[in-house]
């Protein structure tokens, strides 16, 4: 991931943080979630030239990228503690 791809889907979820801090992605439905990132979606997609869909895909890519990311690392971190111990 880029400098720039991080600032982009840092932007998104800082403001998705202001406007839905306590929402439960799995309980609100994705429609409600893109209405209200719409805003910070409009704005992205001005600055990048860009169309909101495209915008939304590379977020939707991008936040993809970064969970696989985090949960590898975390994986490779408490390997020993998830993981059975050899005889």
């Amino acid at each position: 991931m880029t400098a720039e791809d991080r600032e982009f889907l840092n932007t998104i979820m800082e403001y998705a943080d202001k406007v839905m801090p306590d929402i439960d992605p799995q309980k609100v439905r994705i429609s409600e979630q893109l209405e209200k990132l719409r805003p910070i979606l409009q704005e992205l997609a001005m600055k990048h030239k860009m169309n909101v869909e495209d915008v939304f895909i590379k977020y939707m890519d991008l936040a993809t990228e970064h969970a696989v990311k985090y949960n590898n690392e975390m994986n490779e971190k408490f390997m020993d503690a998830i993981s059975p111990e050899e005889s």
